[in-house]
């Protein structure tokens, strides 16, 4: 493992606005290279490359990406975080390498969780965390449908934690039978 310090998070990115023009355009380029090679297969030309939902969370901004290729969730750190980078993945190391959807896969603490995302790193960008959400996206017509079907899956998530939370049986009201029958025995 290299030294923590070695993330790069450009200063020029602090503003939220120039985050989000970077982003978009570094995989605009992204796409473009991936077009002229015409060698990615799972690339679905009918969607864009788009971005929603930024918002801050704890040390992160966190943002939804759409592309061709996949749907992602992405952290930038406000600051390099004290997470080691994998060897071969400083700055220096990744400034002419080829792009990577999945790189290392990273553990990291957010909201009290663990999780887990991919290490990236684009030189307009520096590092970031990359957590795919969907990496098949040829049955989808256009960004609407992807960030609809999205939008199911968050919904579907949250009923089944509230069906849970009701059917928890430490939760589950005791019987007054139950409750009295050590007096009965």
């Amino acid at each position: 493992m290299s030294e923590t310090g070695c993330w790069h998070c450009p200063p020029e990115l602090v503003r939220d606005e120039a985050l989000e023009e970077a982003v978009l355009a570094a995989h605009q380029a992204i796409l473009e290279e991936l077009a002229a090679e015409d060698s990615y297969l799972n690339l679905n030309r009918g969607l864009p490359v788009t971005q929603r939902a930024l918002r801050r969370i704890e040390d992160w901004r966190v943002l939804l990406l759409l592309t061709p290729w996949m749907l992602a969730r992405l952290y930038f750190p406000d600051r390099a975080p004290a997470i080691p980078l994998p060897a071969g993945w400083t700055a220096g190391e990744r400034a002419g390498a080829s792009y990577r959807v999945l790189g290392p896969g990273i553990r990291f603490a957010l909201l009290g969780e663990s999780r887990l995302a991919h290490l990236s790193y684009h030189p307009a960008l520096g590092h970031y965390l990359l957590q795919p959400l969907c990496l098949d996206l040829e049955a989808y017509a256009d960004a609407e449908a992807v960030f609809a079907a999205w939008g199911d899956v968050i919904r579907r998530r949250d009923e089944i934690m509230d069906q849970r939370r009701r059917d928890c049986p430490m939760q589950k009201e005791l019987s007054r039978r139950e409750l009295f029958a050590w007096f009965r025995n």
